[in-house]
């Protein structure tokens, strides 16, 4: 099971939101490739980026805060935000990023999605579903995509994407508890590996993401936990890797 640390980027710094609201945001580092380098040197395999200006505008805003960071670690990184077409999937593949994540355009282009998986390979590209309540949101979670993430998950799976990563916007950045039964019943229902995300708070989460990896669970993404200090990622990476 692989954790993967959150690099939320606005205005080049790293920050945290709280259930995707941009009106409450926390700055954790000015730094981004400072902390990058921090959450390797703990011991994390793989990053999650994300570009937040990026989400909101519906095109990258971050790339030289993204590039930076790649220069700073040796570990691979994923990127999502606002990427939107071919020729940004490009770029950011060509700036040594190893996987990138389609949202919003995921939920209103699958062939953009078919198209990356047969040009790139499903290994680099992955779906992100953001959903409330079960169901999608896009455009930095501001506009419903009308769409039971179910439904999407499985079309995700037939564009011929290996990874959905999979977030409960009504937990995210609020410490409340990953929502595993959720996460579980996407894994199963579409075939398709998910990373979990939002609301992961202590080492519990952890506990019970590694139970449920039977289920098709690969991963989970920690972020305000990490930075705030209710989860230490080095006992976290331990869990995972037992």
């Amino acid at each position: 099971m692989t954790i993967y640390p959150a690099i939320d980027i606005r205005d080049g710094k790293c920050v945290r939101l709280y259930k995707g609201d941009f009106s409450k945001e926390t700055v954790f580092s000015e730094d981004p490739a400072d902390m990058a380098l921090k959450w390797e040197d703990m011991g994390a395999t793989y990053l999650h980026l994300v570009d937040l200006d990026g989400a909101r505008a519906g095109h990258p805003c971050n790339l030289d805060t993204v590039k930076a960071i790649l220069d700073k670690i040796s570990i691979p990184a994923e990127l999502g935000g606002g990427i939107r077409d071919i020729d940004s999937i490009t770029q950011i593949l060509n700036l040594g990023v190893e996987r990138v994540i389609l949202g919003s355009a995921a939920a209103r282009d699958p062939e953009l999605v078919r198209h990356a998986c047969k040009r790139f390979g499903g290994d680099h590209i992955v779906a992100g579903i953001d959903a409330k309540d079960g169901i999608v949101a896009v455009d930095g979670w501001e506009k419903s995509g009308n769409m039971p993430a179910l439904e999407l998950a499985k079309k995700m799976g037939g564009c011929g994407v290996k990874t959905i990563i999979y977030t409960d916007i009504s937990r995210d950045g609020t410490l409340s508890g990953v929502n595993v039964e959720a996460t579980s019943m996407l894994a199963k229902g579409s075939g398709v590996s998910i990373v979990a995300s939002g609301g992961v708070s202590s080492l519990d989460d952890i506990k019970k993401i590694k139970v449920a990896e039977q289920d098709g669970i690969e991963g989970v993404i920690v972020g305000r936990s990490i930075y705030t200090g209710t989860l230490d990622l080095s006992e976290a990476l331990k869990i995972a890797n037992q």
